[in-house]
């Protein structure tokens, strides 16, 4: 058995009857629906959804309005009664645009996630965009080998995609939303011609980044997820100008429809509900300019958006069709990372971690982001040698990874960053405190790992034993194996020394 395999995944084993839950913090509405796996497949069993408007409350600082927040925490308090008996590693909550864009994003993360009772994942505008492909993909399938494009409008920005089956192929995330759209043009509440004219020069331009490259790729069929979407198809429905579908001659008569009113208080389009009003505005203007410059003719209504997404995104986790372990793969593959070693660091330190985990109180989902750093130690080499511990957290933490969090980037950055040299006393603000005893422990075993491969031999390590009490460690290695390996000998000497700054008494005997 390959050390790899010593412990099992995050996955539990699912059976009939199993609960899942998805919590999707967006920047118009909280979003949670519960699932059932019956027979291979998720069956919807509840959904809440509350209209919370989280950009309505972030100032041009980053700080979230009081209230906003007090609405945030109330909703999530009740979603969290629904959920309290599903266990921790069935539950995923996703927090996007509105949280990435604090200034502090722990000052709202640490009493959200006491309100919920789980833990909150902040996602990139690309992750995001994935996600939400995968929803839709599940949702519905397409045709094999056809290509689609969907596009879903949240609060805070808007993710365009195109994807074939369930993989999403581009991905882009514009800072345009239905409630950020409406605050940036429409603030005073006024509307006219004009400034709509100009709203939609200025969004149509950020649409035109990556237009010539959606279109040279193409695609077969658009779909439109999210609240905003359907609300337009809804009104384009009510209006009798499509059967729920938004089409480009649809479009213009509902914005002129909509341009009648000179208030955003006064808009009155058919099927629009009191809820929507305030935002509808921003959101046909950003589809308007999606029409535009991307040369949309018909865009369909899809039934999911992105947590539909992050539930089937749990299936995959854990097991062989986890997206993270796609993604260091491919990093590796990209920098051109030594496989040979990266394996002979990754077995070593999960064999370390085999001996500690019950006495640091270490779990499977820990294992898996120790093996994910020892993958990807070396990735600063590609930049340069001096330093390339820095350059690889660098990499790890604002590269665009599948399948990660930003806190779980974050994590392994820092891990990436502790593995050599001394250890910075910034190493882990990044880090949620709930995650710091297990990045510093991580990042100890790391380092081991490392060291004792640090003439990249292919031999194994005859002897290796490791015993953790508290923050006590002791290294015991084979007397003649270290003997022959002076190098390998001064580093363990100097070691101790290092290794307290992860607030560890490292002592190694060699028997």
């Amino acid at each position: 058995m390959r050390m790899s395999d010593a412990f099992p995944t995050s996955k539990l084993p699912l059976v009939d009857g199993d609960l899942l839950a998805a919590v999707d913090l967006g920047s118009n509405s909280f979003h949670m629906v519960v699932s059932r796996y019956v027979l291979g497949q998720l069956r919807t069993v509840d959904r809440l959804r509350e209209t919370v408007r989280m950009a309505e409350g972030l100032d041009r600082r980053g700080g979230l309005a009081p209230e906003v927040r007090q609405r945030a925490l109330e909703c999530l308090a009740r979603f969290g009664q629904r959920i309290r008996d599903i266990p921790p590693q069935r539950v995923r909550a996703i927090a996007t645009n509105t949280v990435r864009r604090l200034a502090v994003p722990q000052a709202f993360l640490m009493p959200a996630e006491t309100a919920l009772g789980h833990a909150i994942e902040v996602v990139a505008g690309r992750e995001e965009a994935r996600l939400i492909y995968l929803g839709v993909a599940h949702a519905q399938p397409a045709r094999p080998g056809e290509l689609r494009l969907v596009i879903d409008i949240g609060g805070g920005s808007t993710e365009c995609i195109i994807g074939s089956g369930f993989e999403a192929i581009e991905r882009e995330s514009l800072q345009a939303g239905c409630v950020a759209t409406t605050r940036r043009f429409f603030e005073s509440g006024k509307l006219s011609r004009k400034k709509w004219k100009e709203a939609l020069t200025e969004v149509t331009a950020e649409f035109q980044q990556f237009a010539g490259t959606y279109r040279a790729l193409g695609w077969n069929e658009v779909l439109g997820a999210s609240g905003t979407n359907k609300a337009i198809g809804d009104i384009c429905a009510a209006m009798k100008l499509t059967k729920g579908a938004v089409t480009a001659e649809a479009l213009p008569v509902l914005r002129d429809r909509l341009l009648q009113a000179d208030r955003i208080d006064a808009i009155d389009l058919p099927g629009l509900s009191s809820e929507r009003r305030p935002v509808i505005a921003g959101g046909v203007l950003v589809l308007e300019a999606a029409f535009t410059a991307l040369g949309i003719k018909r865009m369909a209504v899809s039934k999911a958006a992105m947590r539909e997404g992050v539930l089937y995104d749990m299936l995959g986790r854990g097991g062989a069709d986890d997206p993270r372990d796609a993604s260091v793969a491919a990093l590796m593959q990209r920098y051109g990372i030594d496989d040979g070693q990266a394996r002979r660091v990754e077995a070593t330190a999960l064999r370390l971690f085999q001996q500690v985990s019950q006495a640091w109180q270490l779990d499977a989902d820990d294992s898996l982001m120790l093996q994910r750093a020892a993958r990807l130690h070396e990735l600063g080499l590609a930049i340069a040698h001096s330093q390339y511990h820095v350059h690889g957290a660098y990499v790890v933490e604002n590269s665009d990874i599948a399948g990660f969090s930003q806190q779980q980037q974050r994590f392994l950055a820092a891990l990436v960053r502790t593995h050599r040299r001394g250890i910075p006393k910034s190493a882990f603000d990044a880090l949620p405190d709930r995650l710091l005893p297990s990045a510093r422990r991580l990042a100890v075993l790391l380092r081991l790992a490392v060291l004792l491969h640090r003439a990249h031999e292919a031999d194994p390590i005859p002897q290796l034993e490791i015993r953790a009490d508290g923050n006590n460690l002791i290294l015991v290695v084979s007397r003649r194996w270290l003997d022959a390996r002076p190098l390998v000998r001064a580093d363990l000497e100097g070691e101790p020394e290092d290794i307290a700054g992860l607030g560890v008494v490292l002592k190694f005997e060699a028997i």
